[in-house]
This record gives structure tokens, C-alpha cells and sequence, in this order.
């Protein structure tokens, strides 16, 4: 019996989620090896030839100068700022810490809609969006016998990646979206270079660890196919929501692979950054039908 058209994108969406976790996985094994800039090196590197590659098999590296647009190069600016800063936590903090943390991106995003491009939001997604926050604090551990400083790393990647997501919904409809993950995946590659020497130079690096990275650059690849299908099936209202089974794909591999354990902060901010995430997620469905009754009502019949 084939799937609904929101069954299916619930399911693309988790395992999007599934991806992209398991890519973090492989990336926080290999950080005792070697630095960000190199992890940054090879990762994309090998993530560009694959990108290029399927580039040329689709036809569209005749429009690589599309890839020099303003709005394309300010998205790879913040893309390259998410992955240094949230590679360098992933060396630090715990897998499940810093995926949570990355949860409150939703909520980013909305803010960033509201600050930037004068989206209106209602005094209810602002309490969720404050809550949300108040989750993230909780998550730090403000104590001063427990904070650790890594963990405002991955806070400052969520505020990179959710520029790099409003960007990208600004770029022109006619720069095929292949074009910016290649232009993304070369500048992640020369930066990461350029990073080698200022954060303790070249490292031996040991099969596992390669076999790690380019395990990795392949499910960046797989993340983003699936997780374009996601949004592309059903509805946005109902397939949203499920990223956030990437906590349930964090959590078990945190604790699988490295050991790691959620104590009272981390389950006390999990469930409020999730739980006014999916508030927020609620909010905006209920004024997406407002506005569409409106627009209906205004319609000459």
C-alpha cells in the first residue's frame, strides 16, 4: 500500500535526522586526530568531488557563475562559520548537547524572519521562542561548577546556520540548488585549509579516520536529498515536526558510541526547547490557514 503524501515526508524527514546525526557521529570520532580545519579539509573536499561530479552529470556546472552572486556567497560566509564552530563544539561537549542545542534553530529562524525581513509574529510564538531560549540556557548549565564554555560554540552555529538558512531562501529561484552545495562544499574546503596551520598544523591521518570523513561526506550528501524530498511531500505543518527525532538519533548514539548519559539539565532543557519548537511549528499552521481563509474571502467568486 503505497505511503501518503505526509506519511512520506515524516518519514524522508526522520531519516534526514538519522543523516545528519550519524554524520556528526563520524565527525566528533576523528577530533582527538586532528584540528577543525582539517577535519573541514578533507570532509569537503571529498564532499565537493561527489558534488561535482553529480554537478556535471545534471548539466549545470555551465552556470557556475550563478555561484558568485552576493546572496550565494553571504550563505556560504554563515555556512562556513556554522562548521567551524560547530565541529570545534563536537570536540568538546557531548553529541546529544550540542544536537539539542541545534534544535532551537526553528526558533532562530522565526526571530530572524521577524529582524530582518519584518515577518509578523504573534505574542505566542514569542513566548515560545523565549522559552525556547530559556531551554538553551538550561541545556549550558549556567552553573558556574558545571558550564562549559564549548557548549557557546554550538550556540553561535545555530545563530550561522539560521543566517545561512534565511539566506538561502532569498537567492534567486534560477541558481539551481546543486550550484550553492557545491560553492558551499569548495569554500568549506579552502577555509578548512587555510585553518590547518593557525590551530596546530597537519596531523597524520590514519585510515579509520579518513574512512570516518568520507563516511561522513557521504551522508551530508544523502542529508540533503533526503531532507529536500521531505520538505517537497506533504505538508511543511506536519512534516516540520519530525526533525526533531534527530534528539532520539543523538541521544542513542551519544550514548552507543561515547558513552555520554543526559543528566537533569540536559532532559529539562531538551523538553522545552522541543516542546515550544513544536508550539512555534503549531502557531504557524493555524496562520498559514488564517491568511489562506483571507485570501480566499477577498477572491472576486
Amino acid at each position: 500500500m503505497p505511503l501518503s503524501q505526509n506519511a512520506r515526508g515524516a518519514l524522508m524527514m526522520t531519516l534526514a535526522m538519522a543523516v545528519f546525526t550519524a554524520n556528526d557521529a563520524f565527525v566528533k570520532q576523528v577530533t582527538p586526530e586532528m584540528n577543525t580545519g582539517q577535519i573541514m579539509f578533507i570532509r569537503g573536499a571529498i564532499t565537493s568531488i561527489l558534488l561535482m561530479a553529480m554537478a556535471r552529470h545534471y548539466g549545470v556546472l555551465s552556470k557556475f557563475r550563478l555561484m558568485f552572486k552576493p546572496k550565494v556567497l553571504l550563505r556560504s560566509t554563515f555556512e562556513i562559520g556554522a562548521a567551524v564552530t560547530y565541529i570545534s563544539a563536537l570536540a568538546h561537549i557531548d553529541l546529544a548537547v550540542a544536537a539539542t542545542i541545534l534544535l532551537s534553530l526553528p526558533l532562530a529562524v522565526t526571530f530572524g524572519a521577524w529582524a530582518f525581513f519584518g515577518e509578523k509574529v504573534g505574542w505566542r510564538r514569542w513566548l515560545a521562542i523565549f522559552i525556547g531560549f530559556i531551554g538553551v540556557i538550561i541545556v549550558l548549565r549556567p552553573s558556574p561548577d558545571s558550564f562549559v564554555p564549548a557548549t557557546l560554540l554550538a550556540v553561535i552555529a545555530v545563530f550561522f546556520t539560521c543566517g545561512r538558512d534565511l539566506t538561502t531562501k532569498r537567492i534567486e529561484a534560477g541558481v539551481p540548488t546543486l550550484l550553492i552545495s557545491l560553492f558551499a562544499g569548495l569554500t568549506n574546503t579552502l577555509f578548512g585549509a587555510l585553518l590547518i596551520a593557525p590551530m596546530g598544523g597537519w596531523s597524520p591521518v590514519s585510515m579509520s579516520a579518513l574512512l570516518h570523513l568520507a563516511t561522513a561526506a557521504c551522508l551530508i550528501l544523502a542529508g540533503y536529498q533526503t531532507i529536500v524530498s521531505a520538505m517537497r511531500s506533504g505538508d511543511i505543518s506536519f512534516v516540520a515536526p519530525f526533525r526533531y527525532t534527530s534528539l532520539i538519533f543523538s541521544l542513542s548514539l551519544g550514548f552507543y558510541f561515547f558513552g555520554e548519559t543526559p543528566d537533569g539539565y540536559m532532559a529539562v532543557g531538551a523538553s522545552l526547547i522541543v516542546a515550544s519548537g513544536l508550539y512555534a511549528f503549531y502557531r504557524e499552521k493555524l496562520r498559514a490557514r488564517s491568511l489562506m481563509a483571507e485570501t480566499v474571502a477577498q477572491t472576486p467568486h
